[in-house]
């Protein structure tokens, strides 16, 4: 009540964004992107006078575009407001998970939080075998020698194979770019960008959190007992609170469980 009475000093305000699920282009169920996720953390930064804004991280990773869109709004609009970030890491911050933590000025997990994977993947299938014993014939007509790269139907090419590791090297190169750049003299002096993840406070010795914690005790830390958190999560569409989406959001369910599952979760 007394934040509506002048002169009376108001209690700190923190909003609480949550991050949860796998980052992906387009509005596939919960998916998070930047064209999705922008109002809300617009309207975060925005709303009054925040102490500070804290992520709450759950995501195993996804587009290295979208990560970089998304970390790169929250370090504008921190940096435009004067802002501290915090992020909170659940279960995952992963590969494009922690791209997002690194947009935050203090990184906190969880002692049993998985964290890291600074790397890049592209996993896909080869069916041209497949489709030989059953007599299919493969017909593709292009204008362009690299416009059927890495088809699935076709026998695997060695030049499609140094293309594509030569695109995930750049992307890996930007990552590495991001975290050095976000982390700095916090890093340790070893090498931390193979794809390898750590758990709770093994990765506060190599550099990449600064410690363990958890969203609610760590803010009445550091503003105190009365700090109201203010929690912002990402709206599903009509469509989808109504089912007419079930099959998308069901394709988007199971390859949110594989990312997972790739950490054991």
């Amino acid at each position: 009540m007394k934040r509506f009475i002048p002169f009376v000093a108001k209690d700190p305000v923190v909003p609480v964004i949550r991050l949860q699920g796998v980052i992906a282009t387009g509005a596939r169920g919960a998916a998070l992107n930047d064209a999705g996720l922008a109002p809300m953390i617009e309207k975060a930064f925005s709303r009054g006078k925040p102490a500070a804004v804290a992520l709450v991280i759950n995501s195993p990773g996804g587009s290295p575009t979208q990560s970089s869109l998304i970390a790169s709004r929250i370090r504008r609009l921190a940096d435009e407001k004067e802002i501290k970030v915090y992020a909170f890491v659940e279960d995952v911050a992963a590969s494009g998970g922690y791209w997002l933590a690194t947009a935050a000025d203090e990184i906190w997990v969880d002692e049993n939080s998985i964290t890291g994977s600074i790397g890049v993947i592209s996993a896909s299938f080869g069916f041209d075998e497949f489709i030989s014993r059953h007599g299919v014939e493969r017909r593709v007509y292009t204008a362009g020698k690299s416009k059927s790269l890495l088809d699935p139907f076709q026998p695997e090419k060695p030049a499609d194979v140094k293309t594509i590791k030569a695109l995930q090297a750049r992307i890996h190169e930007n990552f590495i770019n991001q975290v050095k750049s976000r982390r700095g003299a916090k890093l340790a002096d070893k090498d931390l960008f193979t794809g390898d993840v750590w758990v709770g406070d093994a990765a506060l010795e190599v550099g990449l959190i600064d410690g363990i914690g958890h969203v609610v005790p760590k803010m009445k830390e550091v503003f105190g007992d009365n700090v109201r958190l203010v929690p912002y999560t990402q709206r599903r569409s009509i469509l989808s609170r109504f089912g007419v989406q079930l099959l998308g959001d069901g394709l988007s369910l199971i390859e949110e469980r594989a990312q997972f599952a790739r950490y054991g979760l």
